[in-house]
């Protein structure tokens, strides 16, 4: 993310003074009108020589020069001053976002650091699971080996009692058969 600041625009004001002056000297000329009317008596429209009228504006002219040094240098004097304070806001504003950047920064790499923390902990106690569940298995496995074992051995041992217990029989069947064999032989010498 990028700082963003203010930049103070380039404003010229010379365009605007001679407006302004204009309409301020047409205010204080209306003003020391005023007041030379009140001290001369008849009003402008009511003066009917060119001359008087000329004279007139000759003093207005004369007043207004001796008058415009420290007007305009109060107007350029308040002029500077607001540049300044707009300079001053708008440094403001940015030592502003400087400082919120700032700690948006140190809050991302402080969360950065314990999340790091926090996932070591978990990983470890996920090794830790892991390793108990491992012995757990491990002897679980050997016990089903054992039994297995002892399984196979009892198979074995039972095949050979099915074996043996097969041969009897085997034996059993057999003799019966010899004996009667015999005894029909008898049987059949004695009746001859």
């Amino acid at each position: 993310m990028e700082r963003q600041g203010v930049d103070m625009p380039h404003v010229e004001f010379k365009d605007q003074e001679p407006q302004l002056l204009r309409e301020n000297q047409k205010q204080q000329q209306g003003e020391e009108t005023r007041d030379e009317e009140a001290c001369q008596g008849p009003a402008r429209s009511q003066v009917s020589s060119p001359s008087v009228a000329t004279s007139s504006a000759n003093r207005q002219l004369m007043m207004l020069e001796g008058k415009s040094g420290p007007y305009f240098s109060s107007l350029d004097s308040s002029i500077d001053m607001l540049k300044k304070r707009a300079q001053e806001l708008i440094e403001n504003i940015n030592e502003s976002r400087q400082k919120d950047h700032a700690l948006m920064t140190n809050f991302r790499d402080s969360l950065k650091i314990k999340v790091s923390d926090l996932t070591e902990k978990l990983e470890e106690r996920m090794y830790q699971i892991y390793n108990h569940h491992n012995k757990i298995i491990q002897e679980k496995l050997q016990e089903f080996t054992q039994k297995m074992a002892k399984i196979s051995h009892l198979e074995t041992e039972l095949k050979q009692v099915c074996h043996t217990v097969e041969t009897v029989y085997k034996d059993l069947c057999v003799q019966p058969e010899a004996t009667t064999l015999e005894e029909e032989q008898i049987h059949k010498d004695g009746e001859c």
